[in-house]
């Protein structure tokens, strides 16, 4: 590892901690102008269950009957009922994305892919770079407002789904993580993703708000709508 990502994951509650975690709870706000424009608008308040150990979440609450369980895998998706029956399933899910672009209208589906791989890697972040197979460099410091931050870039390996392959994070003077910079490849989005408010939860450190805008050339459109903001109001460490 890099000597930032040693000291960031250090911050966080560190590598011997993490080790012990099974899964992450949350409770959360949801809601965004590209939900939006992709034919979910409105406010959303679900659960996630996220295992850290491998690509996979269980959401509930998203919509329809409460009780239905949105699930992400990597290589397949599907929402199920209570009784275990699989009532919406699709293998290969990023697949499904191919030729979409900013305006294309998503299925549940494709919501589950997205939000089931997004949560995960928020949530297992920054101790998932340490896997086996991810690269990591510091870049040149970034000056925003008053702060200097500084900069890593992390390079995802290919069994790992994510945003896109290659990343920036920038971290303030105590290593807690401030930015992101990503490409969203599912749907072609430039991205700055900024992170508040960060908790501690049995011995692991979580920002518990996300806002996510646009960016171009000249920088984050810190001015505009808001693409996607997620609010933490409960977050849970199991063992």
């Amino acid at each position: 590892m890099s000597e930032l990502l040693d000291a960031v994951i250090t911050a966080h509650g560190g590598l011997d901690r993490w080790n012990a975690v099974r899964s992450v709870d949350v409770t959360f706000n949801f809601s965004g102008a590209l939900l939006d424009l992709k034919g979910f608008p409105g406010h959303y308040r679900p659960t996630a269950s996220v295992d850290v150990r491998q690509p996979r979440v269980v959401i509930q609450r998203l919509g329809g009957d409460p009780d239905d369980l949105w699930i992400f895998t990597k290589d397949r998706v599907w929402i199920e009922r209570p009784d275990g029956w699989s009532v919406e399933e699709r293998s290969d899910p990023r697949a499904a994305f191919a030729g979409h672009r900013r305006d294309t209208p998503w299925d549940r589906l494709h919501l589950t892919y997205f939000l089931g791989y997004a949560m995960w890697n928020y949530l297992t972040a920054p101790f998932l770079f340490a896997w086996p197979g991810f690269n990591s460099q510091e870049l040149d410091p970034h000056v925003e407002g008053r702060e200097t931050w500084r900069v890593l870039e992390v390079t995802y390996p290919d069994n790992i789904p994510a945003h896109t392959k290659t990343q920036k994070l920038y971290f303030d003077d105590a290593f807690m993580l401030k930015r992101l910079d990503y490409v969203t490849d599912v749907l072609g989005g430039v991205a700055a993703h900024y992170c508040y408010d960060p908790v501690t939860v049995d011995g692991i450190v979580f920002p518990t708000l996300r806002r996510v805008v646009r960016r171009t050339s000249d920088g984050p459109l810190l001015s505009g709508r808001t693409s996607f903001v997620l609010d933490y109001t409960n977050v849970e460490v199991r063992t």
